[in-house]
This record gives C-alpha cells, sequence and structure tokens, in this order.
C-alpha cells in the first residue's frame, strides 16, 4: 500500500523529568558562625500530558517526533531556594485517541474530547533540602533527600474516528459513492475493488439543518479479521460509531450471506461491535429494470435488521435512508457510552512495522551528582531509604496517573 498521510497508528517514546535533589547547606554569616541548616527543596520534574485537539486528524505529526521528553527539576540552593520545576510536555492528538502500554498492550487512557488534557506521565518528586529536617534533637541535619527518578515509556498511540455511522461493505458496495452523494466529502471512487485506502469523514445535512457525521472505511472481505485484504488496520475505527450502517449490492448472489459474514468478521475482530445498533442498506437498486424484482429482494431480506433499498447514483431511498438513520442515532437506547471499554492490544491488533521500531534513550540521571554547592558545607549522608511520609502531600496518590485535568497547571 503506497505512503498516506493518514497515521492512525504510533509508537512513540515519553518520559518525564527527574526530580530535583534538595540541597545541604548551613548557613554561615560574619556575625551568625552556626545559622544551621538553611537548604531548599529540589523541584519536581516535568509532566507529559495529552491533550485533546479537534483541528487534528491524524497522528502523523508523531510519526517523526518519537521522542516526547519532559525537562529535569533543579537542584535546591541556599537561603531555603526551592529548585526550579522541570517544564512539560504536552502532547496534541485528535480527539479519539486511545493509549496502550507498548510493553503489555495495556490500555492506559484515551481522549475524546477538544481540550481535554490527560496526564500521562507524572514527573519526578523533587527532594527536601536539609532544613526540612531540621529537630529539636537533630538540629544540624547533614542530609537531604534525593530527587525522584522520572518515569519512561514506550507507548503505543491508536486513532479512532469518532463518527455517528459507520459504513461496512464489502469492496465495491457503493459506500464511498453514497459519501459523495449525501455528504460533501469527495472520496476517489472506481470500479475495481479497495479503491479507498483510508478511512474517510463526510458530514450528512439532514431537516432543519441538523446534521451527523458518516465515517467511510476500506472494504471489508471474508477472513479480514484474521488479517486477509487491508485486514484488521481500519475495522479500529468503527469502534467509536453509534450505528452501523451494512450495505451489500442488490446484484449479490445471497443478500443473506454477504450480511452474515460481514457481522461474523465484526465479531471475531471485537465483540463488543455485534450490540451496535445496526441498519441494512441494499445498493444499486437502480439496476434492476422492474418493481416485481425489488419486492422479491424485499422478501429475501433478513428480518432482524432495518432495512432501506438505495441507489445513490440514482437518488432514489436515500431521504428514506436518512431518516432511518436519524432516528437510530437519537434513540436513547442507542448512545454511544461516556465510558468506553477499551480492549488491550494483542499480537493480532497490532502493527508490526511499529512494534519493531527500536528506541535509544540516553539515562541522564545520575543518583552521585549532588545539588551544586552555594557557598556552605555539603555532606553526603550515603545511600537512604526514604518512605512516603517524607514526599510532599500531591504526591500521595500512586492511581493519580492519569487523571484527567481541564489545564496542565491543575497537576501539579
Amino acid at each position: 500500500m503506497p505512503e498516506s498521510n493518514f497515521i492512525d497508528y504510533v509508537k512513540i517514546l515519553c518520559r518525564s523529568g527527574h526530580g530535583g535533589k534538595g540541597s545541604v547547606h548551613l548557613h554561615r554569616a560574619r556575625y551568625l558562625p552556626k545559622g544551621g541548616p538553611d537548604g531548599g527543596d529540589g523541584g519536581r520534574g516535568g509532566h507529559v500530558f495529552l491533550r485533546g485537539n479537534a483541528n487534528l486528524w491524524t497522528l502523523i505529526h508523531l510519526k517523526y517526533t518519537r521522542h516526547i521528553i519532559a525537562t529535569d527539576g533543579q537542584a535546591g540552593g541556599e537561603n531555603l531556594c526551592t529548585g526550579r520545576n522541570g517544564e512539560d510536555r504536552t502532547i496534541d492528538v485528535p480527539c479519539g485517541t486511545a493509549v496502550y502500554d507498548s510493553e503489555t498492550g495495556q490500555f492506559l487512557c484515551d481522549v475524546t474530547e477538544d481540550g481535554q488534557v490527560v496526564r500521562l506521565l507524572r514527573g519526578g518528586r523533587g527532594g527536601k533540602g536539609n532544613a526540612r529536617f531540621k529537630t529539636a534533637t537533630r538540629q544540624t541535619p547533614r542530609f537531604a533527600q534525593p530527587g525522584e527518578k522520572g518515569v519512561e515509556r514506550t507507548i503505543i498511540l491508536e486513532l479512532k474516528l469518532l463518527a455517528d455511522v459507520g459504513l461496512v461493505g464489502f469492496p465495491n458496495a457503493g459506500k464511498s459513492t453514497l459519501l459523495s452523494v449525501i455528504s460533501a466529502a469527495k472520496p476517489k471512487i472506481a470500479n475495481y475493488p479497495f479503491t479507498t485506502l483510508e478511512p474517510n469523514l463526510g458530514i450528512v445535512t439532514y431537516r432543519d439543518m441538523q446534521s451527523f457525521v458518516m465515517a467511510d472505511i476500506p472494504g471489508i472481505i471474508e477472513g479480514a479479521s484474521e488479517g486477509r485484504g487491508l485486514g484488521l488496520r481500519f475495522l479500529r475505527h468503527i469502534e467509536r460509531n453509534a450505528v452501523l450502517l451494512f450495505m451489500v449490492p442488490v446484484d449479490s448472489d445471497d443478500i443473506v450471506k454477504e450480511y452474515g459474514v460481514l457481522c461474523h468478521e465484526l465479531e471475531t475482530f471485537n465483540p463488543d461491535l455485534i450490540d451496535k445498533p445496526r441498519v441494512l442498506a441494499i445498493t444499486k437498486c437502480d439496476m434492476l429494470p422492474d418493481d416485481e424484482l425489488l419486492e422479491e429482494v424485499r422478501r429475501s431480506l433478513p428480518q432482524d435488521v432495518p432495512t432501506v433499498l438505495i441507489s445513490s447514483v440514482a437518488q432514489q431511498g436515500l431521504t428514506e435512508l436518512k431518516d432511518l438513520l436519524w432516528r437510530t442515532i437519537n434513540d436513547e437506547r442507542n448512545r454511544i457510552p461516556e465510558t468506553v471499554t477499551h480492549r488491550n492490544l494483542d499480537a493480532q491488533h497490532r502493527e508490526q512495522a511499529e512494534d519493531d521500531f527500536i528506541f535509544a534513550a540516553e539515562d541522564d540521571f545520575d543518583e552521585e551528582d549532588e545539588a551544586p554547592d552555594a557557598g556552605g558545607k555539603m555532606v553526603n549522608s550515603g545511600e537512604r531509604e526514604w518512605s512516603d511520609e517524607y514526599w510532599e502531600e500531591d504526591f500521595e496518590d500512586p492511581d493519580a496517573d492519569f487523571q484527567v485535568v481541564s489545564d496542565p497547571d491543575d497537576a501539579k
């Protein structure tokens, strides 16, 4: 398949910043020889955020920016000076992007709304300076807390287009033609299989200045769930659709059989798809010469799904189709759930070309490095275990890595 600007699956390396070390400093002044400890705290490392951006519709900008690394926090200094926090990194992604761990395939989070911000990786906590450990019985602590390491993780971003109606059918079933007729989209149309090589979105206008979004994906063939044809590459895009519009040409050898094959392929790919509301459209009905053949076709159609006979070229049945789709979309029972259940990535649902991409990132964190000397006495206390009680309170929740925030500044 030729190269395309539509990128919906990409593997990147993200790393949050390391926390700065606390300072071990003893105050010295001309008339204050024993001023006591005044080492400041280290700054926290930068976070890594994901942010939904409605102006993006592909992940191509991340295909050529594989490393997203936040900066480290600065070490503390004298006179209780706190080190500067590391700079955060924000990754803009299209709405409908799901995030998976590259090593395990575990689903981590998703971004579905414009402006939605999710903290993907938490920056390392800054260490406390020796002034924070001064007590009545320990008036001159000669140790400070080291900064915490940042988090490094290789993730997979998978784009699943958000649309109200998803078109499902074999190659040359008339999906692209329908989309071009009832919307302003201009997909490629030709008389050979797999003309459509990437998803297309179109806004379908409806009565009273209303509209809904329709998504066209490349044709599905028998065995697509096992990798035949274009395989699993684009089936992910119909997972977020509210309604599935199955399209079978009227000249098919067995309409019921083809409809059953399509349902089987979707169920094999993701069992949750079989529960989505469905509409069956019989296309190319202008090929039948009289009404008697149309009635014969109607009698042979499946009874468990709403059906409509259409012809995109002859503009037949399109109003009836839009009425049926509008009623199905707005049925309260067919609303897209606020929380979509995502499957974990397994070997069958991965793209080998991206999985084979190898990263090499240099680890610049050295536990032996000390905070810069601000003019006082520096003492290294050696290895020391630091329990959670010594860390800042805003890092107490270990499960807050993927918290949704309205603005990156809300997650310190």
